[in-house]
């Protein structure tokens, strides 16, 4: 097995056990458990279970950054969209729960780890740029408005997407009226009032 594959492994294996045991309650035979390497191995490649969490956030950071390059649509707004529906998916099973609980936690060890400070500021500096990037090409295509600043508009969404996503975890609001939020948000505050929203612009 290539050093490649031996750390895709074990991050499945972290990211599995993550999702079943919590932050909290995670140990390294745990995440031992979800994959075919044994913890002695496991702390050959990781020196902690510390480590090893460090490592998932940078994975989860640049599998998500992969992801939202390329986004479905034809316009900017339907991308944003697109992007927006990414963030929020409840996903098909429990595990996406899970994990959204587990990440919660983590997210809490912010203010007392710089480690984990750093790669969370890593991922909202990533989705921060993604959507600036896609208001700006709105504008130079005409579809959203001049007077909008991209980069207070992208401030304004993060903020949202990361209040929904704990309201979700602590209070079960569901993410998908979040969404409906945001696509009036877009549909109204964003779009020139020239815009014909009935031929693709979410599409």
């Amino acid at each position: 097995m290539t050093t490649t594959e031996t750390t895709d492994e074990l991050m499945e294996a972290t990211y599995a056990a993550l999702c079943k045991h919590g932050y909290a309650s995670l140990r390294m035979q745990d995440i031992a458990d979800e994959s075919s390497k044994s913890k002695a191995t496991l702390h050959y490649h990781y020196e902690s279970k510390q480590d090893l969490l460090y490592a998932l956030l940078d994975h989860l950071t640049d599998s998500f950054a992969d992801r939202i390059e390329t986004l479905e649509g034809e316009t900017p707004a339907a991308q944003l969209l697109s992007l927006v529906e990414q963030y929020l998916s409840p996903g098909a099973d429990d595990s996406i729960e899970e994990f959204r609980t587990a990440l919660l936690e983590i997210k809490a060890q912010g203010p007392y780890d710089d480690r984990f400070r750093e790669e969370l500021t890593e991922f909202d500096r990533m989705l921060h740029g993604r959507i600036r990037s896609l208001l700006e090409a709105g504008q130079a295509d005409g579809i959203f408005r001049d007077e909008i600043d991209p980069d207070e508009t992208a401030e304004f969404i993060v903020t949202v997407l990361n209040g929904a996503q704990m309201r979700h975890v602590a209070v079960d609001h569901p993410p998908e009226r979040t969404y409906a939020m945001l696509e009036t948000y877009v549909c109204r505050q964003l779009l020139t009032d020239d815009t014909d929203r009935s031929e693709g612009t979410f599409e």
